[in-house]
């Protein structure tokens, strides 16, 4: 028996569900069209305008520049990011800190702007940082979203801070056939301008004291056997400092808080203290202390004359939240040729 579907009766809600389904359409298409309109009346404004409303908007803030050239506007590309390429910088910043936005362009160029996001954003609130009396203010490059804390834990260093401990009796072998020699000029000693203050060193500004490490290289060869040591850019020191009895230095900031100071202790005599950002430390013969000095710090030895001097080595480390790009660009920025 043949069976035909146009025999089979037809629900009643069929029908009613078809229209309502066909009114559901057409008030989809009325909407659709609707927000076509509106999109299409909103038409966007040219990058001059844009550019324009920007500034205007800005001006509360007090007059910008921006450091893209013109030829890079005309062209409407180049290497500049859209977001921090473009971005306007303080019009107030020293010209420090337009020569560190210029480099951080130029490694930009070269390789890019990935991973550049803080230390731009630091660039350009080194301003209003300096301004502002704080108990951290790095005088020379603020690094923002860095944990701070006046003293680190060993753990933040472990690996360096166990290579300096392990070496601690050749690096006071060392110290001393230098300091037997006599505080001289002609010996590799510099005096800072405090009294009773002297510094013998293996690394300044990123450079390598090639006569010093001559004299001392089995502490040279400890500084460049650790991981996190800054040693090609100006942010990076390491050396001997001496703090005579009765001496102290007054409260100063450090150029920035993208690294950590790591004191070992040499000659640790009583009485000698360190006071970094209100809280106080002494140091320990054999022992490191790993602090961050762009804090407000202080250092003092109150010794008896015949107590001798307070002796450390000094070595800058990268702050361990300081990605690599990060340390990359920072060594281009702050690099001893520019």
């Amino acid at each position: 028996m043949h069976w035909s579907l146009s025999a089979l009766p037809s629900p009643p809600f069929v029908e009613v569900g078809v229209r309502s389904l066909s009114g559901l359409l057409w008030t989809l298409l009325l909407l659709f069209l609707w927000h076509c309109y509106r999109v299409g009346s909103d038409l966007p404004l040219k990058a001059g305008a844009r550019r324009a409303r920007t500034c205007a908007g800005s001006s509360h803030r007090g007059p910008f520049v921006s450091m893209e050239t013109e030829e890079d506007g005309q062209r409407g590309r180049g290497y500049l990011a859209p977001v921090l390429g473009r971005a306007l910088f303080p019009a107030p910043a020293p010209a420090e800190a337009r020569r560190l936005y210029a480099a951080l362009q130029e490694y930009a160029k070269r390789y890019s702007w990935v991973g550049m996001g803080r230390i731009h954003k630091g660039l350009r609130d080194q301003v209003q940082l300096d301004e502002h009396a704080a108990i951290q203010k790095p005088h020379l490059f603020f690094l923002p979203d860095v944990p701070s804390v006046p003293f680190f834990p060993r753990d933040a260093h472990r690996h360096d801070i166990e290579v300096l401990e392990a070496n601690f009796p050749v690096i006071l072998d060392e110290f001393k056939s230098v300091y037997q020699r006599g505080i001289d000029p002609k010996q590799g000693w510099t005096c800072p301008g405090a009294k009773g203050l002297a510094a013998f060193a293996l690394y300044s500004g990123g450079v390598c004291a090639a006569a010093n490490c001559r004299a001392c290289p089995r502490t040279y060869r400890t500084l460049l056997s650790l991981r996190t040591f800054i040693s090609s850019n100006s942010l990076g020191s390491a050396g001997f400092w001496l703090l005579g009895p009765g001496a102290a230095l007054g409260t100063s900031y450090g150029p920035t808080n993208a690294r950590l100071r790591c004191h070992l202790g040499l000659q640790t005599p009583p009485l000698c203290e360190l006071v970094v950002g209100g809280e106080p430390q002494c140091w320990s013969e054999g022992h490191c202390l790993l602090l961050d000095d762009s804090f407000l710090h202080t250092v003092s030895h109150k010794g008896p004359a015949d107590a001798g001097p307070r002796v450390i080595l000094s070595v800058d480390l990268w702050h361990p939240n300081v990605a690599a790009a990060e340390r990359q660009a920072l060594d281009f920025m702050f690099s001893p040729e520019l």
